[in-house]
């Protein structure tokens, strides 16, 4: 394991929430403030709208670096109390940690309740250690087989028969009802329930999933958004999410980004996976990466938003020197102002799919340096993000 030399930066941090905390309290003395970014849901809970606040102020400085499933399982192990990879490398944990819903439907119901439970705990432990989570849906198709990718000859477009007045409508609520009642029983050690940020349907710009664009109009899939949110917030009083809008990385204006956005009043981050200009298959166009970034950023900034680097990550790490070269250098451009940057999982058994370093990697060295750089917060860098 190595040693880590950043005090200075959680003391920076914590300098900077001293500041800004100043700083907006004398500003309100004199005036009720309209114009301050806040979720979109009027009852979140304090936690999640501490959460909503403290991730817009430190993505003024600072990015924080999540992981997928990184302390699930990682490169050669499983299901170990408290390990990540990125612990193993570095001495501590991604400051935001990825987990899925994947395991909420379309198992047998004992299997659907063990997923629960264990992401429950994981959930929990993450927020009792100060860091934070985000949640992607890989939803099994529910009116077909297929899985969550779209077959060829055995997936149906589902979006149509899942909005209000398709046919699967009411079986659609149900999984929903099984999201909200999890959600609400995932409780911290000070018994407050845990915020997460809620990022559905990622990736419906392509044509891999079954909710992708050749699969869905655009008025289906903002309908589906739409319904999505409301019942979960309304209906279901679901008060500790942050709804994440995350297309892949096929657009290169503004207009084409929001193509199928849903609406300011449904969003609470805007957010963009990108593999294909970060190295995918040795292709590097890190131009078009930050003009896409940038595009995100600006919006976010103008409408009072999150903004996320929602996924990335080069695939079994080839180039050692990928971390500063290229993620720290699309990252730290100016202007852009993101609240995290997450790579994908490593897998327990594979030999070749993973997107994080472990011990020995040759990237090991440049993610140190990635690390120690006074940008990036994992998370022992955390101030209370909670409060």
């Amino acid at each position: 394991m190595q040693t880590r030399f950043r005090a200075y930066s959680t003391a920076a941090v914590v300098a900077v929430m001293v500041l800004f905390s100043s700083c907006m309290a004398q500003k309100q003395s004199s005036a009720v403030r309209n114009d301050t970014p806040t979720p979109i849901d009027r009852k979140a809970t304090t936690e999640t709208k501490a959460l909503f606040r403290n991730l817009m102020r430190l993505s003024d400085s600072h990015t924080l670096f999540g992981h997928q499933h990184a302390t699930e399982y990682g490169h050669g192990w499983a299901g170990e109390k408290n390990r990540s990879d990125v612990k193993s490398v570095t001495g501590s944990h991604p400051a935001v940690i990825g987990v899925d819903f994947a395991g909420f439907s379309g198992r047998p119901a004992a299997a659907v309740a063990a997923a629960k439970e264990a992401l429950r705990q994981n959930v929990a432990d993450t927020y009792n250690r100060g860091g934070v989570t985000t949640v992607a849906w890989h939803f099994s198709n529910p009116v077909s087989g297929g899985d969550f990718y779209w077959k060829d000859s055995v997936s149906k477009p589902a979006v149509k028969y899942i909005v209000p007045g398709g046919a699967v409508h009411e079986q659609y609520k149900e999984i929903l009802r099984g999201i909200g009642d999890w959600a609400k029983s995932v409780k911290g050690a000070d018994g407050k329930a845990v915020p997460m940020i809620f990022r559905p349907y990622h990736e419906f710009d392509g044509d891999w999933f079954w909710w992708g664009a050749k699969h869905c109009t655009r008025e289906e899939f903002i309908t589906l958004w739409r319904f999505t949110v409301a019942y979960l917030r309304d209906s279901l009083n679901v008060h500790n999410f942050l709804y994440a809008f995350s297309p892949d990385n096929r657009f290169d204006t503004e207009a084409q980004f929001l193509d199928r956005y849903p609406g300011d009043e449904w969003v609470d981050m805007v957010g963009m996976d990108n593999y294909g200009d970060m190295g995918r298959d040795g292709k590097y166009n890190l131009e078009a990466a930050i003009r896409k970034l940038q595009i995100v950023s600006g919006y976010a900034q103008k409408k009072g938003k999150l903004a996320a680097f929602t996924e990335t990550g080069l695939e079994s790490i080839p180039n050692p020197a990928w971390w500063t070269d290229v993620l720290l250098h699309v990252m730290k451009q100016d202007g852009m102002k993101l609240s995290y940057v997450l790579v994908w999982r490593n897998d327990r058994t594979s030999a070749t799919h993973y997107y994080a370093p472990f011990p020995g990697h040759s990237s090991v060295p440049d993610f140190l340096k990635f690390y120690n750089d006074r940008y990036t917060l994992f998370e022992n860098d955390l101030p209370d993000m909670y409060r």
